[in-house]
């Protein structure tokens, strides 16, 4: 299974990126007020997307045995993609006024790239590894 790892590691990166790329797409046409922005053909290839990376993201678990809950780093991931998940409803579909739009946009995006430094620091404070020493 450890023969794996790089490829799985490759996918779970790659779908991210997709991920968060048709997230800014979707929350570009938010901004310019499109009614695409909810459109199915942008919202089924986000689930499929979403399932791939959430799929390959199991499997690198498996391989590495490193669990969330059980590594604090893993879990600092998962908690960090449940706020993206929920700003990035409110981005796109739950917000009221394009204010608020535009606030939980932007705070996805914000919660999104500390995960990815949390990801590459393997430690809950990512970015803020150094400040914290």
């Amino acid at each position: 299974m450890a023969g794996y790892y790089l490829a799985l590691r490759h996918a779970h990166i790659g779908f991210a990126i997709l991920s968060v790329s048709l997230f800014t797409l979707r929350g570009c046409l938010m901004l310019a007020q499109s009614p695409h922005v909810n459109s199915a053909w942008l919202r089924y290839p986000s689930y499929c997307i979403d399932t791939l990376l959430l799929t390959a993201a199991l499997m690198l678990t498996s391989v590495v045995h490193q669990y969330p809950f059980g590594n604090g780093w893993l879990t600092m991931k998962v908690a960090l993609l449940v706020v993206y998940v929920v700003l990035g409803s409110i981005a796109l579909k739950r917000g009221r006024t394009i204010r608020i739009r535009i606030a939980a946009s932007v705070a996805a995006l914000l919660t999104v790239g500390f995960l990815v430094t949390v990801a590459h620091a393997h430690h809950p404070l990512g970015l803020f590894l150094g400040l914290a020493a």
